[in-house]
């Protein structure tokens, strides 16, 4: 079962495949406007969107064009569009894939499954180490040295989202928008003291780094002491 979103202002389309993409076990939500659809794509996180090009308040490639700026999740273009320059021009946007109404809901099914065998990718190790560090994912559990770090919800999801790309600098901007899901900037002071709060519990300052490296100008990465 995929959790889909389906972004469509036509009721009665909305409404059929609601119900079709329902009945073939996956869980659906749907938004008739393009900023309710955004909305709730960042609220909800999806598995995969399904998006209408003719919405009422901005174009469908708008939204994709916003979409891919702050989101990985897969987007399947549905519309009565079918030039090929259309469709080169939204694939090259950032959309897996494009199906031109109409359709049945078993080839949108299809599609759908296709994109997210595509998606899905090698299993993340259940536990992420770095140096000293071991971050287990599904327990939601850190060690430092073989000592337990009691974290907040929100500083594991920074240490977590840190620890999957090591050694890399990750913009605030990212962060936030991945981390506290916040799309198109806010505070950095909001990332500077989780990261505060955090290198606290590892043990280390900002002067005097171990794990979590500040690149001025740039962001955060962290990396091994050795």
């Amino acid at each position: 079962m995929a959790r889909l979103l389906l972004i469509e202002d036509d009721p009665a389309i909305r409404g059929t495949l609601l119900r079709a993409l329902r009945e073939r076990g996956h869980a659906v939500a749907a938004s008739p406007a393009a900023m309710d659809g955004l909305q709730t794509a960042l609220a909800e996180r999806p598995d995969l969107i399904v998006l209408d090009l003719g919405l009422p308040d901005l174009d469908g490639r708008e939204l994709l064009r916003m979409l891919r700026a702050v989101s990985a999740i897969p987007v399947i273009i549905a519309t009565a569009r079918d030039e090929e320059t259309e469709m080169v021009r939204l694939l090259d946007a950032g959309a897996d894939d494009y199906v031109v109404k109409p359709f049945t809901a078993a080839q949108l099914d299809a599609r759908i499954r296709a994109v997210l065998r595509r998606g899905a990718g090698p299993a993340e190790s259940p536990v992420l180490t770095v140096g000293g560090l071991a971050i287990d994912v599904a327990a939601r559990t850190v060690t430092l040295d073989g000592a337990n770090v009691e974290l907040s919800p929100r500083e594991f999801d920074l240490l977590h989202h840190l620890a999957q790309r090591p050694g890399q600098v990750v913009t605030k901007r990212d962060l936030l928008s991945e981390v506290w899901q916040v799309p198109y900037g806010g505070a950095d002071k909001t990332v500077d003291v989780h990261l505060s709060w955090l290198r606290r519990k590892l043990g280390e300052t900002a002067q005097e780094p171990r794990y979590l490296h500040t690149v001025r100008g740039v962001g955060v990465k962290l990396s091994s002491p050795s």
